[in-house]
């Protein structure tokens, strides 16, 4: 069981870091729209995207405290982004990938702490 459960937290970490990197690099223009809308600052903008980016790149490593590090900083990211829809009243439909982002987080770093991979 511990076997299948390693192996859906790696899928789950590529699809994460997969779709941050895809987010933030390969459609960066989309962020860019959307960090004006809201009135955010530029600055602000590119220093979300390369803790995005560097919380990622320490979720794909299998050292578990750089994959619990790097889950800890979307987390606060995600609440951040959450709070941030909600301040603008955005539709629950535009809040979903943040949803998704914290879930896949809460997920990887409960599964990649030693004590809960092998309570199974």
């Amino acid at each position: 069981m511990v076997n299948y459960i390693d192996t859906l937290v790696a899928m789950c970490k590529v699809l994460l870091c997969t779709s941050l990197f895809f987010v933030w690099v390969v459609r960066y223009e989309n962020i860019t729209k959307e960090f004006e809308d809201y009135k955010l600052p530029d600055q602000f903008r590119d220093l979300v995207g390369i803790l995005k980016l560097s919380f990622s790149a320490m979720i794909i490593q299998s050292r578990n405290d750089l994959v619990i590090l790097g889950c800890l900083g979307i987390i606060v990211l995600m609440i951040g982004a959450l709070a941030t829809h909600y301040r603008v009243k955005n539709p629950f439909k535009k809040t979903i990938p943040a949803f998704a982002v914290l879930g896949l987080c809460l997920f990887i770093m409960y599964f990649s702490n030693d004590i809960n991979s092998y309570a199974l």
